[in-house]
């Protein structure tokens, strides 16, 4: 679309515009490539709430007006935390928030009158995931700290499928809870059109392996 300018702008203002268009252009494109926000960045507070919680992760839990339940506390491996009187908890596909209306309503329920808590992460637990195969930079790739990634977003930070892949065949091989290998395959042209495993999800250690196709 044309922009017309006005007549009053001084030289130097339309001699600047380019300049501007310019530094916009590559704000977008740094945003376009993933580049990771603070924790005080533009999804706020309400995305930090929805963040599912991993083995690793370091959490501060406080609970206004009482400092002896306040601590620091580590997810387990098993995905698991222990607090103060109400002990284990199963943080399991649990988001922050949901952590939070957990441990309030055990507290209220046998040892506190109407408790606030307040959980946050102090230190997320590194997430990574292998791609190999006919991606243009196989490796590992590093997880956004605080989103969840599906599977395209992996191969894109791969640098994308060469024009060799196999879409239709892309491995997928995790460890599950129980320290089981588990594998499937994934055709990726489905995802794109938002078939059935158009939201899944990848997991930290998971490895994505993109065949070669046969011609």
């Amino acid at each position: 679309m044309a922009i017309s300018l006005p007549i009053s702008l001084s030289r130097r203002t339309v001699f600047l515009l380019p300049l501007m268009v310019s530094a916009l252009i590559l704000t977008g494109m740094s945003d376009a490539w993933g580049q990771r926000e603070s924790p005080e960045g533009r999804e706020g507070p309400a995305a930090r709430g929805n963040y599912i919680l991993q083995p690793g992760d370091l959490l501060r839990v406080q609970v206004f007006k009482e400092p002896d339940l306040n601590l620091d506390t580590r997810v387990s491996q098993d995905f698991t935390i222990h607090m103060p009187l109400i002990g284990t908890v199963d943080v399991r596909n649990t988001t922050i928030r949901q952590l939070e209306r957990e441990v309030t309503r055990r507290y209220d329920a046998d040892f506190l009158v109407n408790p606030q808590v307040s959980i946050n992460v102090l230190q997320y637990v590194e997430r990574k995931v292998n791609v190999l195969g006919m991606v243009n930079r196989p490796g590992t790739v590093i997880f956004p700290q605080e989103e969840p990634m599906n599977l395209l977003d992996a191969i894109s930070r791969a640098g994308g499928f060469t024009r060799l892949a196999n879409r239709r065949n892309v491995r997928l091989t995790r460890v599950n809870a129980s320290g089981e290998m588990e594998h499937q395959v994934i055709d990726t042209e489905d995802l794109i059109r938002g078939g059935s495993q158009a939201h899944l999800q990848i997991l930290p250690d998971d490895v994505i392996y993109v065949p070669e196709r046969r011609f």
